[in-house]
This record gives structure tokens, C-alpha cells and sequence, in this order.
């Protein structure tokens, strides 16, 4: 009967940590996005996905992932990452995000949409290159439109 318990015990934290819920790294040039189906190579717009299963969706820019969003049961979604713009290839949470949109700042998918960790780092930007700045939820507003 122990042996039962400890491969149950087992199997349950094999489960357990196989469904982890993190970021991957983006292999910039070859990953695909997920929307368009483009290869992500730019390391300043990426971002990813990840359902509260644990699986990870990559895109080649924000605007991708909020156009995904319209075709998933975003209730699953329990990370949603851009990279900050500040410093290439990080993600940050996007719903503590401050986006820029910034005719002067191309995306891949023409949407000039920039995110930033700091709201500080995205006034100094916003003052050098113009553009609106939003939150998350304001930003989401903004494409629906």
C-alpha cells in the first residue's frame, strides 16, 4: 500500500511541474508566430502566451497576441508578456505594462506599438518620439475600436 501512495504522490508531482506556468525564451529567427505566422526576429515587439496548462504561445508582436486573443477562451490565459522595449528580449507582465504608440517606432505588424516595465522609461521615450501612452486594459480598448 505505501509503494501505491508514493507513485501516486509521484505521478501527482510529475504533473505538477511538467505544467508549470512560465515564459520560454523566444528562439529569434526561427520561432514562428502563433497569429500570423511570421518568424519572430524582432527582439524589442515579441511576445508570448501562456495558458494557466502551462502552454506557451509566441508571437512577433503585441498586436498579434491581442488579435489572438479574439480567437482563444482568453479565461485559460493566465500570463500575458510583451517584451520591454527598454531592454530587448525581456517579457513583462503586459497587464502591468505602459504601451506606446509611436508613428517613430515601427512594430512588425505596423501597429507602432511599443510596451515599457516603467511608466518613467515610456514618458522619456514618449517625449523623444511622440505618441499615446495606455495601460493594458486602455490599450485593449483601443483595438477593439
Amino acid at each position: 500500500m505505501k509503494t501505491l501512495k508514493h507513485y501516486t504522490l509521484l505521478g501527482l508531482l510529475i504533473l505538477l511541474f511538467s505544467c508549470s506556468i512560465s515564459p520560454k525564451k523566444i528562439d529569434y529567427g526561427n520561432d514562428g508566430c502563433h497569429f500570423c505566422k511570421m518568424t519572430i526576429v524582432d527582439k524589442l515587439h515579441a511576445a508570448e502566451v501562456i495558458t494557466k496548462k502551462g502552454k506557451v504561445y509566441k508571437f512577433d508582436a503585441t498586436e498579434c497576441m491581442i488579435n489572438f486573443m479574439d480567437e482563444f477562451d482568453t479565461t485559460q490565459i493566465a500570463l500575458y508578456l510583451s517584451n520591454n522595449y527598454s531592454e530587448p528580449e525581456a517579457l513583462i507582465d503586459s497587464k502591468q505594462a505602459i504601451f506606446l504608440i509611436s508613428k517613430n517606432i515601427p512594430s512588425p505588424m505596423g501597429a507602432y506599438l511599443s510596451a515599457f516595465k516603467e511608466k518613467v522609461e515610456a514618458e522619456k521615450v514618449k517625449a523623444k518620439k511622440s505618441g499615446t501612452l495606455y495601460t493594458w486594459d486602455e490599450l485593449l480598448a483601443h483595438f477593439k475600436n
